[in-house]
């Protein structure tokens, strides 16, 4: 259970993040002014230098774990890739043009990820003697 809230509010926090940095990515800017968050562009600096990337490596981890223990392997490469693209473009690719895109993919396969985990969760595995 909590690993599943974690999972949401690493989500979350990156969608967050992102919304506030309206210079980086001109489409999420758009989305959070007409959702009445244009107030969050005052903290631009902090927020994708600083919580984007706790975030994001916050969903990574909880992520690679809940891998780990349900070892349903389509569902665990698909939740880890997300947050591993918007770390990616934090870092090595942001110098490319293509690397904006690659970010949204990361943060919509984030959202639908945590959304397909709410809707249709994983089912432990029983083994039976």
């Amino acid at each position: 259970m909590i690993n599943k809230l974690l999972d949401k509010v690493g989500s979350g926090g990156v969608w967050m993040a992102a919304l506030s940095c309206t210079a980086c990515f001109p489409a999420l800017g758009s989305l959070a002014s007409a959702l009445g968050l244009g107030f969050l562009s005052s903290f631009e600096g902090i927020a994708v230098n600083t919580l984007l990337p706790v975030f994001a490596a916050l969903a990574l981890l909880v992520n690679m774990y809940n891998w780990y223990r349900n070892s349903n392997h389509i569902r665990g490469v698909l939740s880890v890739v997300g947050p591993t693209a918007v770390l990616l473009t934090l870092y090595p690719l942001w110098r490319y043009d293509w690397s904006t895109y690659l970010f949204y993919f990361g943060i919509s396969l984030m959202v639908v990820m945590s959304v397909l985990d709410i809707v249709k969760p994983t089912k432990e595995r029983i083994c039976k003697v």
